[in-house]
This record gives structure tokens, C-alpha cells and sequence, in this order.
């Protein structure tokens, strides 16, 4: 039998031991918690899935420019402007109006077993939709609708301008374009979203306590926080803030909820807070009015081009015309996808100073990196893609860069000075 001394002695060994055993894993749980996080090799459905968009993007572009070009060639346009202005016995507006209004639905047509292959069909195969075919065509109809509102609202400008200063109509259409802009930025999250898709308040919870401290500290007192249904359309993740004045809003999708943990959302919330405060939208704005001008002024010259060229094979000889629809927007769509590099470079860098951001308000580099990994991972993306997507398809850093930058800023840690130091308040 042991005696009470020796059962002492065991229970300060035991006791020991275990006190080992616990600062051991500490030590290891914080090592591990500052071990940079690789970045993953692209699964082979993710290349596939890569691949696919890709093509789509090549078809998608080929149908832009082909289906206008047809349209012109054919004579189509000018019969089916001509049918539009008997029918309309020569009005000019109303004419112009039924001219736009059935092209916008030829396109709808043409392009809608494109949209149905890529957005319904492809995203299935690859688990990027939870949409039912209904709820897809549902949401199909309504951008149809608010394109044919749109458009019966603007396209008599710049006709109108064609006429009314057929030389300098690029100048003043494109600076009719900057109120357009602006007052979509500002509506369209509050009155088109809620069109596509349900907003409930987030409950009283402890990331609600988080999400608040942490506006609180860039000075966005009392936020509205809403949760957006994504789960009804897909499996991705995100989060935004948008508005202006009594509209502002951080939006947190329901599917981020269920992927990614508290320090991941924070990470996540201070990005989108950068774009908020640094008014990024609205610089962004500032760059699509500034090409405006340029890509309207190309639009006249290819199109007067155009005109003068093959007018009499086209049935108009001024831009002026109706019929002359197609031949505009063929025009901006080449000056598009020209200008659409630098659209993307200047965007990627908004979205890296946000990710910065980000850093500096959580100081977690191990959120960040790992939010990156699960959107690799949910998104089926490719953390290096290719010069098609670098160039033309992609307005965010790489995957495998962000998880970079992720795990190696940390100035705080360096005794360096924080970018956006002055922007953000320390955290209580």
C-alpha cells in the first residue's frame, strides 16, 4: 500500500506532467498560428472549371461584336428600323424607342442559350449554383426589364445629341454619362438588388458586437447590418458596404456565415470597410466617366468610318439614324474591350490596399491567408492564372499573391508604420 506521502508525490508528478503537456501545446498552437499558410495547388475540377470560363468568356465576346455586325450586314437594321417608323408613323422618338426596345430583345434572344450553358448548366456541373431553373429565369427576366426601362429612359440622348451636334455629340454624351453613373451607384444596391434577392436585419450576436467595434474604430458609428440571402443562388461567400448618406450599409451574405469564422469575417469586413471610406467607388466612377470620353470620342470616329465606307450596303448614311444602333455599340464594344486592361489594373490595386487595409485594422495574417485558401477552395479558383485572365477577365489580385501578402505584412510586428494608421483607431 503506498502511504500518503508517496500518493503526494505521485499527484505533484502527475500534475506536472500535465502542466508540461499544456505549455507544450500552447507553444505549439502559437507556432502554428504564425506559420505562414502555402498556397494550394488548383485542384484539377478547379483548372477544368477555369478552362470553361475561359471559353465562355471568348464565346461571349465573339456573340458581342458577331451578333451587331450581322445585324448591320444583313440590312436587318435598317428594315427593321424602317418597319419601326411606319409603325410609329414617323415619330421620331417613339420610332427610335421601338427601334431599341426589339433589338435589346433580339439580343435577349440570341444570347440566351449562351447565358443558360454558362450560368445555369456549367455552374451546376462545377457546384458554383444552388439556383433553380425557375428562380435563374426569374432573375433573367427582371434584368431584361430593368434593361428595357433603362434604355427606354436613355437611349433617345445620344440620337438626340447626333442631331442636335452631330461633330461634338461625343463630348456632350459623355458627359451626360457621369450623372447616369452616379445615380446608379447609389441605387442600384438599395432599390435593384432587393429586386434579385432577400435583406434581413443581422441578429443580436456576438459578431454583430464585433462587426460594430469594428466600424466603430474607423469611425462608421452605428452601421446598418444586413444579412443577404446568397444561398438560394450560390455557394460563394463575400460581403460588401455600399451606400450613401442614410443609405450606408455593410452586407454580409448568408453563406459567409456558415464558411468562414469570426476573425475571417472581420478580416473580410475591413477590406470592403477601405473601399467605404476611401470612396473607391467613386474613384472608380471618376475613371469609367474619364474613358467615357474617350470611348465615346473612338465610337463616333469607327463608327463615321463605318458609315462612310459601307452606308449604302448598311441602308443609312448617318450615325444619327436608328438603324444606325448596332454600329454604336459594336464601336464601344471594341473600345471596351480595349480600355478593359486598364480598368482591371487599377482595380486590382484598390483591391490590394483593401486587403491591406484589412491587415491593419485585424492585424491577423493567418485569417486573411486562410479566407483566401476557402475562397480558392469554394470558387474552384487558380491561384496563378493566365495572361487571358490577368488581362482581360481579372479586377482582383491573384489568389496566390493575396495569400502571399496575407502571410508576409506585418509591420506592426516590423515597428513600422501602418499605411492607414491614421485611418484607424487602435482597438479597445
Amino acid at each position: 500500500m503506498a502511504t500518503g506521502s508517496s500518493r503526494r508525490s505521485e499527484a505533484i508528478i502527475r500534475n506536472r506532467l500535465i502542466f508540461a503537456a499544456l505549455t507544450i501545446s500552447c507553444v505549439a498552437s502559437i507556432a502554428l498560428a504564425a506559420e505562414p499558410l502555402p498556397v494550394p495547388m488548383p485542384a484539377p475540377e478547379a483548372l477544368a472549371y477555369h478552362r470553361g470560363q475561359n471559353l465562355f468568356w471568348l464565346a461571349d465576346q465573339a456573340l458581342s461584336l458577331l451578333l451587331p455586325i450581322v445585324i448591320l450586314a444583313t440590312g436587318w437594321s435598317a428594315r427593321l428600323a424602317g418597319w419601326a417608323s411606319r409603325a410609329t408613323h414617323g415619330r421620331w422618338y417613339r420610332a427610335l424607342l421601338l427601334y431599341g426596345l426589339l433589338y435589346l430583345l433580339i439580343t435577349f434572344v440570341v444570347n440566351f442559350p449562351l447565358s443558360y450553358a454558362r450560368d445555369f448548366v456549367f455552374a451546376h456541373a462545377y457546384d458554383q449554383s444552388n439556383q433553380s431553373f425557375g428562380r435563374w429565369t426569374r432573375n433573367e427576366i427582371i434584368s431584361l426589364a430593368n434593361d428595357l426601362v433603362f434604355a427606354a429612359l436613355t437611349i433617345w440622348v445620344p440620337f438626340w445629341l447626333i442631331r442636335r451636334r452631330p461633330k461634338s455629340w461625343w463630348l456632350w454624351g459623355a458627359g451626360a454619362v457621369a450623372p447616369i453613373l452616379i445615380l446608379g451607384a447609389v441605387i442600384f444596391p438599395v432599390w435593384v438588388l432587393p429586386q434579385f434577392t432577400t435583406f434581413t436585419p443581422l441578429p443580436p450576436s456576438p459578431l454583430r458586437t464585433a462587426i460594430e467595434a469594428e466600424a466603430a474604430r474607423v469611425s462608421l458609428t452605428k452601421p446598418t447590418i444586413l444579412l443577404m440571402d446568397r444561398s438560394s443562388d450560390s455557394k460563394t461567400f463575400d460581403a460588401y458596404v455600399a451606400g450613401l448618406g442614410g443609405t450606408a450599409r455593410i452586407v454580409i451574405f448568408d453563406t459567409t456565415l456558415t464558411t468562414l469564422t469570426e476573425p475571417e469575417i472581420l478580416f473580410l469586413i475591413g477590406h470592403e470597410m477601405k473601399h467605404y471610406l476611401m470612396h473607391d467607388l467613386w474613384k472608380l466612377t471618376g475613371i469609367y466617366i474619364g474613358l467615357a470620353f474617350i470611348g465615346f470620342f473612338a465610337t463616333d470616329r469607327l463608327a463615321r468610318l463605318a458609315t462612310r465606307r459601307w452606308g449604302h450596303r448598311l441602308g443609312f448614311s448617318n450615325i444619327g439614324e436608328p438603324a444606325a444602333l448596332p454600329l454604336l455599340w459594336v464601336s464601344l464594344e471594341i473600345v471596351i474591350l480595349i480600355v478593359t486592361p486598364l480598368v482591371n489594373a487599377a482595380t486590382r490595386h484598390m483591391e490590394h490596399e483593401a486587403d491591406r487595409f484589412g491587415l491593419e485594422m485585424t492585424h491577423d495574417n493567418r485569417a486573411a491567408a486562410s479566407m483566401f485558401i476557402k475562397h480558392q477552395s469554394e470558387a474552384l479558383g487558380v491561384p496563378y492564372p493566365g495572361w487571358l485572365e490577368r488581362t482581360f477577365r481579372q479586377n482582383h489580385p491573384s489568389l496566390g499573391d493575396r495569400i502571399m501578402f496575407a502571410n508576409d505584412y506585418h509591420p506592426w510586428e516590423d515597428g513600422k508604420p501602418l499605411v492607414y494608421g491614421d485611418r484607424i483607431k487602435p482597438a479597445e
